[in-house]
């Protein structure tokens, strides 16, 4: 389903980022990417080139690809975030039942 408010390229980029998840190890290569996207390599490999120039994913030493350090820190910043939230909606649940004793 394509819109026209939205950029093809843009939406390729994003599959690739999250095709990459769970694969920050050992990688996957450019044609396992295209097969699991059904898209081509050289459109996948132009979609890593963007990623990889914005710092989110890294070529491995086996040639693979996989998601950088700083897509990584973008979601332990994320997890970090949640996990301070439900701290303090604890914390505030608590002073709640506390003030209804």
């Amino acid at each position: 389903m394509t819109n026209k408010n939205t950029s093809s390229s843009g939406s390729r980029i994003l599959r690739v980022l999250k095709a990459l998840k769970g694969h920050s190890l050992n990688g996957l290569a450019n044609g396992e990417l295209a097969n699991a996207l059904n898209d081509s390599p050289t459109n996948i490999h132009r979609a890593l080139n963007t990623l990889i120039q914005e710092g989110l994913a890294q070529k491995l030493a086996n040639g693979r690809f996989a998601l950088s350090h700083q897509a990584l820190q973008i979601a332990i910043a994320h997890s970090n975030e949640v996990a301070l939230a439900q701290i303090r909606i604890s914390e505030m649940n608590q002073h709640l039942l506390a003030g209804n004793r």
